[in-house]
C-alpha cells in the first residue's frame, strides 16, 4: 500500500464518517477475476422478473398482477426468453441486451432451506453461507471467509456499516456512495475542519480524504442533475454503480451492495408501478455497472439474489406475500449466459411449496460455492471455509 493510499483510509476512518473505513485500502493484482454480490432486501417477486408465461395457473392466479404473454404487437408484453419464460418488458433496454450477448442466465427455484419467511432470519443465513443444522451464530460471513481463502481478493462493501457477509474478516473498508448528490462538507465547513488538523500529523491524510470524498460527491452530484426527468431513482442507482465500477476496475476485486425497497404487500404493480420501477432501476443500474467496466467486464461475474420470492398467487392488496423459492441472476463477461438454468419444476399448482410459493431447488450455497470456487480457483479445502458442506454446482455458468 502506497503513501496515498494510506492517508486517504486514515483520512476517511478519522475525519469523514461517511466514508465509513473498517480497515486498509487494497491493491489487488491486475490478474484477479472480480465478483459482485448484489443484494435484493425485502424479498423481491421474481414472477414480475421472469414470466412463466407458459403457465395458465399463473394467469388464474395473478388477475391483475400477471404480465401478457409475448406479443410482438404489444410492448407491455413479456420478452420471450425461451419457450416457457418471458423477461418484464421494463428491462428491454438494460438486461436484455445482456440476455441477447449471452452474459446474463436465470435460475429459478433458487434459495436457501429456511422456511421461516422471515426477512431478518433469512438475510442473515444467507450472508452466513453457513448450513443451518451447523450454524454458530453470525459472527462470520462467506464473504469474509472467501477474502481471508484468497489473499488477493482486495475486498469492499458499498454500504453505510460492513455487512454481515464480510464479518468477521479483517481490513475489509465499506463506503457507502448512494444518497450523495450534494458535497459532504461546504467551503466554511472544509476549512474548519482542515484547521482542526493543520500542523499535525495527520494534515495531510485529512487534506487528502476531505479531496476524496468532494470529489466523489461532485460527480454523483452532476449525475443525478442529469437524471432528474422523472428517472431519478433510476439513475441514482445507475450513478451508483458507476463509481462502483471505477473503484472494483482500479483497486477492489471482491464487492457487495444491497438495494432495498423490494417487500411489495401492496399495490404492487407488474410493468408500472413500484416494482417495475424498482426493477428498471436495478437493470439500468447494472447495465452501466458492466458498461463503466470496459474490458474489465470479461473478468467479471455478478451474482443478483434475495432472501426469498413471493407468495405465487397474489394477495387481496393487489401485492404479494413472503415466499420461499426465488429467482437468481447471474450476469458477467465470464458467464456462459442466455439461458434459464439450474432443477426446475413445472409451473402449476400441484409443484407449489405447501400450495403457496416456489419451492427451493437450487441451493444458493451451493451455486455461490461452485461459481466462487471455479472463478477464484479455490482448492476443494478452501471452498468447505467457505461454504461449509456445501456441494458445489456453478451449472456450467462460468
Amino acid at each position: 500500500m502506497n503513501r496515498r493510499e494510506f492517508l486517504i483510509a486514515s483520512a476517511a476512518a478519522a475525519a469523514l464518517p461517511s466514508l465509513s473505513f473498517s480497515g486498509k485500502l487494497f491493491a489487488a493484482p491486475a490478474s484477479a477475476p472480480r465478483f459482485l454480490f448484489v443484494f435484493l432486501r425485502g424479498g423481491y417477486d421474481c414472477n414480475t422478473l421472469l414470466v412463466p408465461y407458459n403457465s395458465d395457473f399463473y394467469y388464474q392466479s395473478r388477475p391483475t398482477l400477471a404480465i401478457a404473454r409475448p406479443d410482438q404487437g404489444d410492448s407491455n408484453s413479456a420478452i420471450a426468453l425461451d419457450s416457457n419464460w418471458g423477461l418484464n418488458p421494463v428491462l428491454r433496454d438494460s438486461i436484455y441486451p445482456l440476455w441477447q450477448r449471452k452474459q446474463i442466465a436465470f435460475v429459478p427455484f433458487a434459495g436457501t432451506d429456511d422456511l421461516s419467511r422471515s426477512h431478518f432470519e433469512t438475510q442473515d443465513n444467507i450472508e452466513s453461507g453457513q448450513p443451518s443444522e451447523s450454524r454458530n451464530g453470525y459472527g462470520s460471513g462467506f464473504l469474509a471467509r472467501l477474502a481471508q481463502a484468497s489473499p488477493g481478493s482486495a475486498p469492499i462493501a458499498f454500504t453505510d456499516a460492513l455487512p454481515l457477509s464480510f464479518q468477521g474478516g479483517k481490513n475489509v473498508p465499506n463506503l457507502a456512495l448512494r444518497g450523495v448528490s450534494t458535497p459532504a462538507f461546504d467551503d466554511r465547513q472544509s476549512s474548519i475542519l482542515a484547521g482542526m488538523y493543520k500542523g499535525t500529523a495527520l494534515e495531510a491524510s485529512a487534506s487528502d480524504g476531505l479531496e476524496l470524498r468532494q470529489h466523489v460527491s461532485k460527480d454523483l452530484e452532476e449525475e443525478m442533475l442529469r437524471a432528474n426527468r422523472g428517472a431519478a431513482t433510476a439513475k441514482n442507482f445507475a450513478a451508483e454503480t458507476q463509481r462502483m465500477a471505477a473503484l472494483m476496475r482500479d483497486q477492489y476485486r471482491l464487492g457487495f451492495v444491497d438495494v432495498g425497497g423490494w417487500d411489495t404487500h401492496v399495490n404492487q404493480g407488474s410493468t408500472s408501478g413500484t416494482l417495475a420501477n424498482n426493477l428498471a432501476n436495478l437493470g439500468q443500474g447494472l447495465a452501466a455497472y458492466a458498461e463503466a467496466l470496459g474490458d474489465e467486464w470479461n473478468t467479471t461475474t455478478v451474482v443478483v439474489v434475495s432472501e426469498f420470492g413471493r407468495t405465487f398467487r397474489e394477495n387481496g392488496d393487489r401485492g404479494t406475500d413472503h415466499g420461499h423459492g426465488t429467482v437468481y441472476w447471474v450476469l458477467g463477461g465470464n458467464v456462459r449466459g442466455g439461458r434459464i438454468i439450474g432443477e426446475q419444476v413445472a409451473v402449476n399448482q400441484q409443484t407449489l411449496l405447501q400450495n403457496r410459493d416456489y419451492p427451493v431447488l437450487n441451493n444458493y450455497r451451493d451455486l455461490l460455492g461452485g461459481l466462487l470456487g471455479r472463478t477464484w480457483g479455490l482448492s476443494n479445502s478452501q471452498l468447505q471455509a467457505v461454504f461449509p458442506g456445501a456441494r458445489p454446482n456453478a451449472l456450467g455458468l462460468v
